[in-house]
Parts: structure tokens; sequence; C-alpha cells
């Protein structure tokens, strides 16, 4: 006999009566709610700091974990007309989402760099397919030049390149003589049609905190502009500042800007916030409350019995844990607000939960909406309290939350609602607060 089919999802939405499908994203007791609109009016904020130049939103690790190609969108509807992606896989994947048109209405298709791939067999299939959908790519190395230039000649066409020059942050590019010899052999392969070289650029390290490196990066930078100009390069854009270059430093911005942090609305400088520098922050962590009940006084709580009641109380058990991307070593010290008041995580924080003591008057109960951060307007925590209870910085706490925490994104910018900013004013009024939906 034949199995007899089932209700399909349009036969549940045809009949009210009929409870929605089963969804795993809404099913999680926890979200990373994410402010489109907040991400598109961070990138206006920034369109305005850097007037002359271009700002390429960096999208590298999910967008700072805040979902790849909402927080593309978004930023492509603030303004930004280049985006920017650390590893080649995450160019490809964005490339080819926003090639899908079907959902949105996209601005044209904006300019995209990656500058992170090793050398062997996939790489040079991705550096292929990269070259195929036009995506930019950067070469920090005569090994990576030689990479770009073999995908290429497969392909058949040039690939446009952005050469690294090491500033002295002593990472990715080559300090400036072996620079020198490797933009040779790119002008090289440019008059034999394998590339074109269409952007220099390197990257910052110390300008949210010390002007003399900053200083110092900038010497060496405009030299390697110098003997490009000697060499006979026709570059389009020179790009070096980062968010903190961005926002403080604007001897550093050049044809392009390349912030990342600050696209989120977090800030990148010690000591001043996101509402300082006019940002908004763009993420919300929040989790279920599983279970309230009552403990005795003395009772040890969590593994290892590191925090131990001082008095019968109340306590709260919430369904995130390190599985999640909350640090362990946040144990004991970890803020989170619920019912309107802040408390700290008492004692680890475990695979999958972590528990609060909530005090023996709490009305807290299972169902309620704890904030373990957020823009702190409401008095909840933020990103930035996280960091400091943690020891490390909040670019860390957001792109280390975990892939099985579902990210909800609110706000319109970059969907069909929207329509794609002007990049040629970057000093227009912004935009009335649209009506924030749960998209």
């Amino acid at each position: 006999m034949s199995p007899v089919p089932g209700p399909t999802d349009a036969d549940h939405a045809s009949d009210p009566a009929t409870p929605p499908a089963f969804s795993a994203r809404t099913a999680f007791p926890a979200r990373a709610v994410v402010d489109l609109d907040a991400i598109a009016d961070n990138v206006r904020r920034l369109r305005q700091v850097a007037a002359r130049s271009e700002v390429m939103a960096v999208l590298k690790a999910d967008a700072y974990g805040h979902g790849l190609l909402p927080s593309a969108r978004a930023a492509l509807a603030g303004g930004a007309t280049w985006l920017g992606v650390a590893q080649l896989v995450e160019a490809i994947r964005l490339r080819e989402g926003l090639a899908d048109r079907t959902a949105v209405t996209d601005p044209p298709a904006p300019r995209l760099l990656t500058w992170i791939f090793s050398p062997g067999p996939e790489t040079h299939r991705a550096l292929v397919r990269a070259i195929e959908l036009d995506i930019d790519l950067s070469a920090g190395s005569p090994v990576a030049l030689d990479a770009v230039v073999a995908a290429a000649r497969e392909v058949g066409r040039p690939a446009r390149l952005h050469l690294k020059v090491d500033t002295g942050l002593a990472r990715g590019g080559q300090f400036l003589e072996p620079w020198t010899a490797m933009l040779a052999d790119a002008l090289a392969h440019e008059a034999a049609g394998h590339v074109a070289v269409v952007g220099l650029w390197s990257h910052l390290a110390r300008a949210e905190e010390d002007d003399d490196t900053t200083d110092r990066q900038l010497d060496v930078f405009r030299e390697a502009l110098r003997r490009a100009d000697e060499a006979g390069a026709r570059v389009q854009v020179r790009h070096l500042a980062n968010s903190a270059g961005t926002l403080l430093r604007p001897d550093t911005h050049f044809d392009l800007v390349r912030p990342g942090l600050s696209v989120f609305g977090l800030s990148p400088v010690p000591g001043r916030s996101p509402a300082d520098l006019g940002l908004t922050p763009a993420m919300r962590l929040e989790a279920d409350v599983m279970l309230v009940k009552d403990a005795p006084a003395g009772q040890g709580v969590s593994y290892g019995h590191t925090y131990t009641t001082q008095r019968a109380t109340r306590l709260a058990d919430l369904p995130l844990g390190y599985a999640d991307g909350i640090p362990r070593h946040v144990s004991g010290v970890g803020p989170v607000q619920v019912a309107g008041r802040r408390h700290t995580i008492a004692g680890r924080v475990c695979m999958d939960q972590m528990v609060l003591d909530v005090g023996p008057d709490s009305t807290v109960s299972a169902g309620d909406t704890a904030v373990l951060w957020g823009s702190g307007r409401d008095g909840e925590p933020t990103a930035e309290d996280w960091a400091r209870a943690a020891g490390t910085i909040s670019y860390e706490i957001v792109t280390r939350l975990g892939a099985r925490v579902p990210r909800v994104h609110v706000g319109t910018a970059g969907t069909a609602a929207t329509p794609p900013a002007d990049p040629t004013s970057p000093t227009a009024p912004d935009p009335a607060p649209s009506q924030k939906t749960t998209a």
C-alpha cells in the first residue's frame, strides 16, 4: 500500500486551527536579536566621519557573529560600497548569496575583498571561483601572488589584486623592501594580463590608543604608495583605516576605510562608549528562564560548588553555556539582567546552562526573558561589560557566540522595504526610524 501523504506547510497555513509547524529557530530557548536598522545607521555615521572616502563594511566571522547576508544587505542600505571578509570561502558565500535577489531588493553589486587563504589544490579551486565571481583578492606574500596568478591563468582573465604591505603590525603582508620586490613581480604579471593591481593596503596596529605607532605606520604606507607610483602602478584604492582609524584619525582615510566592529555599533576605543562615538550596538542576547526554585542557605551551586548561597534564596536556571560561546571564565562574574534587575552568574558556567541567584523576594518565573547583553538603553549589560568581566574585548564576546543560538533579525534595512542608500550623499539626513519587524 502506498503511504498516505501527510499535511504540508501549505495545509497548515490555510487552516488557522492547525498549530504552526515546528521551527528549530523559534524553539531554541535563547536568541541573538540583531537590529538591521542599527547596522545601517552605524554605516551612515561612519560615512559621515569619513566623508571623502568610500566605506568597506568588514563582515568577517559571520559579520562578527551577527549573520553574514542580512548584515551585508543592511550595510549596503546604509551606504557601504565595498564589503570585506577575511576568509576566501566567506567571500564566495557572500557573493553568491547577494546574487540571489528573489527575497530583497539589493543595491548594485558591491566590490568585495577577501585576504586570507593558504596555498593548495582546494584553495586553487576556490580562487578560480572567486575570480569568476569578480571578487577582489589580496596578496600579502609571493606565495599568495603566485596562487592568484595560477588561478587567473586558468580562468582566462585578470584577477583584481590588492597588494598588502606590512607597515608595522607584523602579521599579514610584506615589510617594505620585500613588498617592493613583490610589487615589481605583480606589475610584471599585470603586463602579462594575469592580474590588475587595483589596490594597495595595510592594517593599523594601535590606532585606538597610540598615535606614535600610527604615525610611523603612516610614514611607511606613504613610502609604499610613493614607490608604487614611481613603478607605474595605476591603483584605484589605497586603504589603511580600521574602525579606530576611521573614527579617530582622518589622515588614515585615503580612498577607502575598512570599519568592522563599529559597523555593529561597538566601540573600538577604550574608555569611549558607542554613544560617545555616535554608534548603536546591534546585538541583544536573550535567554528564556528554564526554572526558578527555592534554595536553602549554605547550598552550593553548579559544578565545584564555587558559589554558596548565603541565605535562603531563589535560583534561576538559564539555557546558555560555553557550548554557545559564553566564556567559562565569566563564572561568578558575568552580568545578566532579568525582571529589570542585574544579577551575577552564580558559580560556574556549564556547557548548556548557567545559574543566577535572584534573591529571596524575586518574582522571576520560568519563561521570563533574561538579557545577557544589549545596547544598555534599558539598563541591561553591554558586550563591553561582558568583555571586562571576561578580561577580553567586545569583538570576542559577540563573535564567539555559537552557531546554535538563532540570529533573529529585526528592522527593515536591506530588505525589500528599504531602498538602497545613495553612496554619493554621505551627509544626507538619516531616514526616520522604521518600525521593527522580526525577519
